[in-house]
């Protein structure tokens, strides 16, 4: 009997030790087919959208399950991309300012009910024409009434005022709706709050950001504007135009730090997350206000479906489970993150060109990592435009061309004396003038077109549109000047009569 048991504890031992062995490879097998699946979906949406590099990281119960990097951080050394590679954030950054302001409100240095003016006197906003009282939380939600547009109000510097000049770009702007009354989403909110932040903590933003946030995170290799990189592993940023990904320097912002110029890699990234997921073993930052962070103002209708705006965050309800989330964009780069509490899961993407399937990546990878079946037709605004104007570019091209040709042939036909100089008379004088009047009327029109569609103007375009834009409005300016000359010459000249 003693021998029967002992059989039997021996058979149950080794039951236990084979499950155990064979459990990790039944995970590991499920968790390779995962990522083999959004490896593909990553380079195959990387090759539609022309996306040179990204970098992706997921972390799940507090540990990093995924690290990667794709493609180029640039693309003429092809140097590639890896989890060192530095990005901007852009308006992922919104969440460390919104932070600092909850940091802040905790040392009792400010609330977040107060008007803003008690910080900034100077700051005096009208609706209607009349003047408003604007809290800190409406900047923090985007219902302070400022608009969208004034993105385009942003000026170049990068002085150590610059944060001050930009928020005085608000002074001669109106709002467009009553401080309180409902959601637009206005980055200039999160520069005001970021003035907000120099002038409660009497520090720079970017000072203040780096020892009360990223130092106690240790993310150690991220900076707070690109003033302070330094840094071999900055990735080079790229637009699409003319179908492909073009290298382009931007103008620098500093003043636009607060709401969108964080530079960071996926290293830090991930320590970002499980912060918010409350996965961290680093207790400097109390997890009570991140959770104060991702609580969404629901006053107001929910900017997209069923999502409401947080403090630097969207909160979105989508199968009965929560999601934050929020994108970023600046002229060369982009990124998104997305979190699922409950899980204690999060992504993260970031990307060296300014386009929209940064966000359906950083989507489609939550949803393989869920079990979910991932939407695969995304389609980009801006590279739908470059295909458009890429298409222009080539018929003015071609027009440039076929003027150009008859251009040389007249001049030609003078040199040789073949048409001979005339003077004006009334009906050459009407063809000058209808000529001067049509050429003056399409470059007034070309200089002014952006600001009547859009309310902005072309320097905007430049920074912010695809570069086949710029490539076209030079061409179409060449055109109108070859065209003009060659009305010249025609006017003033004939044909010799033989």
């Amino acid at each position: 009997m003693k021998m029967k048991s002992s059989k039997i504890y021996l058979f149950m031992i080794a039951m236990i030790v084979a499950f155990y062995s064979f459990s990790p490879t039944i995970v590991n097998a499920n968790s390779d087919e995962k990522i083999q699946k959004i490896e593909e979906f990553v380079e195959e949406q990387m090759a539609i959208s022309k996306i040179p590099g990204i970098s992706l990281v997921i972390v799940e119960k507090g540990k990093t399950v995924y690290e990667k990097g794709f493609g180029y951080a640039d693309v003429k050394s092809k140097t590639p991309v890896t989890s060192d590679t530095l990005f901007e954030l852009g308006s992922t950054s919104k969440a460390f300012t919104g932070l600092a302001i909850l940091q802040l409100e905790r040392e009792g240095l400010l609330k977040r009910s107060d008007d803003v003016q008690k910080y900034i006197p100077w700051l005096k906003l009208k609706y209607n024409g009349e003047q408003q009282s604007i809290t800190i939380n409406q900047l923090l939600y985007h219902t302070s009434g400022i608009p969208t547009i004034t993105i385009a109000n942003i000026p170049e510097s990068n002085e150590s005022d610059a944060l001050e000049l930009t928020v005085k770009k608000l002074l001669d702007q109106p709002l467009d709706r009553k401080p309180g009354s409902s959601f637009e989403y206005a980055t200039l909110n999160y520069d005001v709050l970021g003035l907000i932040v120099e002038k409660v903590s009497k520090q720079p933003f970017d000072v203040y950001i780096k020892h009360h946030i990223l130092e106690p995170l240790n993310m150690n290799d991220s900076f707070v504007g690109l003033h302070q990189v330094n840094s071999n592993e900055m990735a080079s940023g790229y637009k699409i135009g003319l179908m492909r990904e073009q290298p382009y320097t931007p103008p620098i912002y500093r003043g636009n730090i607060p709401a969108g110029y964080i530079i960071s890699n996926t290293n830090d990234i991930a320590k970002w997350l499980k912060l918010q997921l409350e996965s961290s073993q680093i207790y400097s930052i109390d997890n009570k206000l991140i959770q104060e962070s991702h609580i969404p103002d629901q006053s107001v209708e929910p900017f997209d479906k069923d999502t409401y705006y947080a403090s630097g965050w969207g909160v979105m309800e989508s199968d009965k489970k929560q999601y934050i989330l929020h994108a970023g964009e600046n002229p060369t780069f982009t990124s998104y993150f997305i979190m699922q509490p409950d899980e204690q899961l999060g992504v993260a993407v970031l990307s060296n060109m300014n386009s929209s399937y940064t966000t359906a990546i950083g989507q489609g990878v939550m949803d393989l990592w869920e079990g979910k079946n991932v939407n695969n037709n995304h389609s980009d605004n801006l590279q739908r435009i470059d295909k458009i104007v890429t298409l222009l570019c080539v018929i003015v091209v071609g027009l440039v061309m076929f003027l150009s040709i008859l251009l040389l042939t007249t001049v030609r036909k003078i040199v040789k004396k073949q048409r001979i100089r005339v003077s004006l008379n009334a009906k050459r004088t009407v063809f000058l003038i209808i000529h001067s009047l049509v050429v003056a009327i399409f470059l007034t029109l070309l200089l002014i077109f952006p600001k009547i569609v859009i309310g902005v103007n072309w320097e905007f375009i430049k920074v912010w549109g695809p570069t086949s834009i710029s490539v076209l409005f030079y061409n179409a300016i060449v055109t109108s000047v070859i065209f003009y000359l060659l009305g010249l010459l025609r006017i003033f000249t004939k044909e010799e009569n033989k």
